[in-house]
């Protein structure tokens, strides 16, 4: 199925279609998909994370708005806060934690959709996100996730 690019606004607090997932414990928001990009908005509540992975198919940004990130990216620690913009080119490893007591809001979006938009779905309809099923189901995806470092 090819989806493409339909014009007009997807307003502020609101996702397409009235759409808003839990994927594990953050809020995302879709605001845009077609076949060459897709974006959300994300809510990562204190202490919520996604562990290190790999797009195999995306190149992978994040626009923060606000709050504060620290990165994984490719084995260095970062950290990102309000304004920056997180690059992540296909295959490079990056894991993504809000450390802080604070919530972290921000902009995503990817390019370009492969199969993550499905991927969002499937987590978000599942009735309990474990580790091991979201990490199986995300590899039919094209997202792996990497081993804990002591594995």
């Amino acid at each position: 199925m090819v989806m493409k690019l339909t014009p007009g606004i997807t307003r502020a607090g609101e996702g397409i279609d009235g759409i808003s997932w839990n994927i594990l414990g953050q809020t995302y928001v879709p605001k845009q998909v077609c076949e060459s990009a897709f974006s959300w908005h994300a809510t990562f509540p204190p202490g919520t994370f996604v562990p290190p992975h790999i797009h195999v198919t995306q190149d992978e940004f994040i626009y923060m708005l606000e709050g504060n990130f620290e990165l994984l990216l490719d084995g260095r620690e970062v950290k990102a806060g309000p304004g920056d913009l997180i690059r992540l080119p296909m295959g490079l490893p990056h894991g993504i934690f809000n450390k802080s007591d604070q919530v972290v809001k921000c902009f995503f979006w990817v390019s370009p959709t492969r199969r993550l938009y499905d991927l969002f779905w499937a987590i978000h309809s599942m009735k309990d996100q474990n580790p091991a099923e979201v990490v199986a189901l995300s590899a039919k995806h094209e997202v792996d996730f990497l081993p804990p470092p002591d594995a």
